[in-house]
């Protein structure tokens, strides 16, 4: 698939992040970032208070109870954050920057008519995910000489208890590098090398306390090749899921979609160039403990996403960010409470 740029995708990203960034079309909040381990696996954890500042409605506002319908970013998007259209020739998608982004150069893929984020993944929502994988790995950048490959995390959000935040079908994506930030090399690596593709579950030596799926994929995997794959993954989500001890609790959630004729439930999808990671979601997230005063108010909660698979989560609270870190034992009783038992 050609996107049809003047440039290259990473540098295109990058040139209208910083215009946007420079103009305030995008609101960038910076992060502290450590490193923490669970199960023997790095996880990044990124502190950002500004994004638990709540906007306060306008005195003209404060007296109505009128509900308004929330907009779709994805509807129209600002000039300042459209990426492209693609395919250039019969566009049925647009890249668009993240307005709202906590690493830097964070795009989308979204369906350029809308789509339901709920329903099924489609052969050219995967094509077109694959695409954007392969173009950032494609160009090399030369540094001192040396060539440095480029590398991007993508990762969707589908149901109720995924973190996912918008109705309208998008994909979003992550530079590794930008990810990476100032970690050390060796402190962190991204959890869908780890456990995805071919890599035999029993042999990896990550043993993560929810289920997950993954299957290898090829940069020259054609759109039905994808779509298959995922289906298999999706599939396999839905039987453990319905065998699971949550089940019941799920009833009243997971629903039969007649126009797919499948299950709907919650989950969060995961891709690289070469393999792709499903795990179903039974929790968006939950409280860490108490704090230790008279209050015994809860802290939290920690909601988690896609981004889970990818090895980082994101706190907003310094009690949140203060626990995680003291005592890493309550990352793993979150990532139990996210999913199903492996």
């Amino acid at each position: 698939m050609s996107f049809g740029l003047s440039e290259t995708l990473p540098s295109i990203v990058r040139n209208r992040f910083n215009a946007a960034k420079a103009a305030g079309s995008l609101i960038f909040s910076p992060t502290e970032l450590t490193v923490i381990h669970t199960a023997g696996v790095p996880f990044q954890l990124r502190y950002c208070p500004a994004l638990a500042k709540k906007p306060t409605p306008k005195d003209g506002q404060r007296e109505t109870n009128r509900p308004s319908k929330k907009p779709d970013p994805f509807d129209n998007p600002p000039q300042d954050l459209l990426v492209a259209d693609t395919p250039p020739e019969l566009p049925n998608h647009i890249l668009v920057l993240n307005k709202f982004p906590i690493i830097p150069q964070h795009f989308i893929l979204a369906t350029k008519a809308f789509k339901q984020q709920t329903d099924l993944l489609e052969e050219d929502d995967l094509a077109a995910t694959l695409a954007c994988l392969k173009a950032w790995e494609d160009d090399k950048d030369l540094a001192d000489g040396r060539e440095t490959r480029r590398r991007l995390f993508a990762f969707f959000n589908s149901g109720e208890f995924s973190g996912a935040s918008q109705p309208h079908r998008h994909v979003q994506f992550l530079p590794v590098e930008e990810m990476a930030g100032e970690t050390a090399e060796g402190d962190w690596s991204l959890l869908t090398d780890s456990i995805g593709g071919s890599i035999d579950q029993s042999k990896s030596g990550v043993k993560l306390p929810f289920a997950y799926f993954t299957t290898a994929i090829s940069p020259s995997s054609t759109p039905r090749e994808l779509h298959e794959k995922y289906l298999s993954l999706y599939s396999q989500a839905v039987s453990a899921l319905q065998k699971s001890d949550k089940a019941s609790d799920l009833a009243g959630t997971n629903h039969h979609n007649a126009k797919t004729s499948s299950i709907t439930i919650s989950y969060n999808l995961s891709m690289t160039a070469s393999s792709m990671v499903l795990c179903p979601r039974t929790k968006d997230g939950d409280i860490l403990g108490f704090r230790e005063d008279d209050s015994q108010q809860p802290i939290g909660p920690v909601a988690l996403n896609g981004t889970i698979l990818g090895g980082t989560l994101m706190v907003k609270t310094p009690e949140e960010w203060d626990l995680l870190r003291k005592d890493e034992t309550k990352l793993y009783q979150l990532l139990e409470t996210i999913g199903v038992a492996p």
